[in-house]
């Protein structure tokens, strides 16, 4: 252990972090076995929800992160040969609510039956926290889309809420404290009577307070994450739903926590609809990739059935999120997702990558510079690789990543944003931007980068300020897109599938193409090509020009 590296890290943590993770450890959870209590008669209805990718492939065969493996027995939920994560969705149960799942009902009676006769109780990977949360979440929504919960599974759904009362995960804050709330929420409003009415006040009490801290005035999620960002919405339109379905017994704090969550959802679509690419899916910028959460589609669809209104995004030509960091510029056939913002909050930074001053951009309809994405959680060097600075669209210092990303889900010193600064002319608009994030190194260096935008072209500018001995510059292209080069790797062509051109040209910096790794969804890795330019000097520039009459492209 690097003492200089863990110091940074915890330095950041709120003190109820360090002893929530004390009392975590130390505090074994003692847990009343009376009967389970009676359920709440239903007083409104309940909407259907946004339905999960089937995941139950064969009544003891599972495929999660694109990889499939047999539940043969027992010691299958807890399988040490099987990825953590893989093991968690196991025991999600989110196939209950997936697509086409009444064609798999009695699959999915067996196996909560065999759940709950094959994991005791406090024992194993389904009885952490998080599991416990999204289960007892898809268990309440599945027995209100009709299936009725038989007496042994209602008292384990009991017994799983009382667990989770007593594990709240104080020490992560974050989606899953807010998971944790979501669940007692949906627990206490399912069940009636005493005990039920504490799980409901305190889920709403930390969803109340959780939801100010998390969802900040742009309406952007505050981990920075636009995966997380749509999965934090899902809950949201999910604690609305089961808010109007057991109306009848709303008291006025829970009728003024639905208001909130209303006015919160519209904020988040708000903030959802600027950062998605013309093909209507979000960047990845820190922890996103596609296929987890819903698809911003999807979520609107919801929103409609649940009659909320979603407004129309604004049609400006630079649009700043100022809280969460990020701009969206558009100029005529390109748009660009800029990344000039914190990499989360100070004390959970758990999804950040060292991606400070990134970007994607979309010509015609298409991606074009992207990401890497990620595709693996854990501490393995994929992990590792996957946050670092060269995974991304942005630039390297002496090798160096921007932020002190470590060990899966950790970060020491980290970047932060400073002068930023966008105008529109008549025709370009520019943003620049630098951070701070490299000042830890010999010579104090700041990245300093320009974005200027006009009709038919992108010019990059990247300088550092400062003593540094290399510097590099990438961009990654989207699978979809072929990539000549010629005059030594300094220009070339690019082309997708529409076989529109668009030049590529080196005018500070030598250039060199290289085979990389695009991962857009979990377990899921393409080749794509990557453009590194090795500054001239301190300098590196990069144009992208290509026709402006070529035709749109339909999506």
């Amino acid at each position: 252990m690097n003492p200089a590296l863990y110091f940074h890290t915890v330095r950041y943590l709120k003190p109820i972090q360090i002893f929530g993770r004390i009392s975590f450890r130390l505090k074994a959870p003692k847990i009343s076995q009376s009967p389970a209590p009676e359920t709440q008669e239903i007083s409104g209805s309940w909407v259907c929800p946004i339905p999960s990718s089937k995941s139950m492939v064969g009544q003891n065969h599972f495929c999660f992160l694109n990889e499939t493996h047999e539940v043969q027995n027992q010691s299958s939920w807890n399988d040490p040969k099987l990825d953590k994560l893989w093991l968690y969705n196991l025991h999600y149960f989110d196939d209950l609510n997936a697509k086409d799942s009444n064609d798999r009902k009695e699959w999915h009676r067996s196996l909560i039956e065999r759940w709950i006769n094959e994991n005791e109780v406090g024992n194993g990977n389904g009885w952490e926290p998080y599991p416990i949360s999204l289960r007892i979440i898809n268990w309440i929504k599945w027995a209100l889309d009709g299936n009725r919960l038989q007496p042994g599974w209602v008292y384990s759904l009991t017994m799983q809420t009382r667990w989770l009362r007593q594990r709240l995960e104080w020490h992560l804050l974050g989606n899953h404290l807010f998971s944790n709330a979501k669940a007692l929420f949906f627990a206490g409003a399912f069940f009636t009577g005493q005990e039920a009415q504490e799980w409901l006040t305190k889920g709403m009490h930390i969803i109340s307070n959780e939801i100010h801290e998390q969802v900040l005035s742009d309406g952007g999620h505050f981990e920075r994450s636009p995966m997380y960002h749509a999965l934090c919405l899902e809950d949201v339109l999910d604690l609305i739903n089961l808010s109007e379905t057991y109306k009848e017994y709303r008291t006025q704090e829970w009728h003024d926590l639905c208001g909130v969550l209303k006015e919160v959802a519209d904020r988040m679509f708000n903030w959802l609809d600027l950062m998605c690419h013309p093909d209507g899916e979000v960047p990845f910028f820190n922890d996103s990739n596609i296929g987890i959460a819903p698809a911003p589609s999807d979520l609107h669809a919801y929103a409609q059935r649940l009659s909320l209104s979603t407004k129309n995004r604004d049609s400006r030509s630079i649009q700043y999120l100022d809280r969460s960091g990020y701009l969206r510029i558009e100029k005529g056939p390109i748009v660009a997702l800029l990344d000039a913002a914190p990499v989360g909050p100070d004390y959970l930074p758990g999804h950040a990558h060292a991606d400070t001053l990134s970007f994607e951009c979309s010509l015609f309809g298409r991606r074009l510079v992207v990401n890497s994405g990620t595709s693996v959680y854990g501490t393995g060097a994929e992990r590792t690789w996957q946050r670092s600075t060269a995974a991304h669209s942005t630039v390297t210092v002496n090798g160096e990543n921007s932020s002190e990303v470590w060990s899966g889900f950790r970060v020491a010193r980290r970047a932060y944003p400073i002068d930023l600064n966008y105008h529109e002319k008549e025709d370009m608009l520019c943003v620049s931007c630098a951070h701070d994030g490299y000042r830890r190194l010999k010579g104090k260096p700041v990245h300093r980068r320009e974005w200027h935008l006009f009709q038919d072209r992108l010019i990059v500018r990247d300088s550092i300020e400062g003593g540094f001995s290399q510097a590099s510059a990438r961009y990654y292209f989207h699978p979809d897109i072929s990539l000549s080069c010629e005059d030594s790797g300094n220009k070339g062509m690019l082309w997708g599938k529409d076989d529109i051109r668009i030049q590529w040209q080196v005018k500070n910096g030598k250039g060199n193409v290289i085979s990389s790794s695009y991962f857009p969804s979990f377990g899921l890795s393409i080749p794509n090509h990557c453009l590194e330019v090795e500054f001239s000097g301190n300098k590196s520039e990069v144009i992208f020009s290509w026709e402006n009459n070529a035709h749109s492209i339909s999506n």
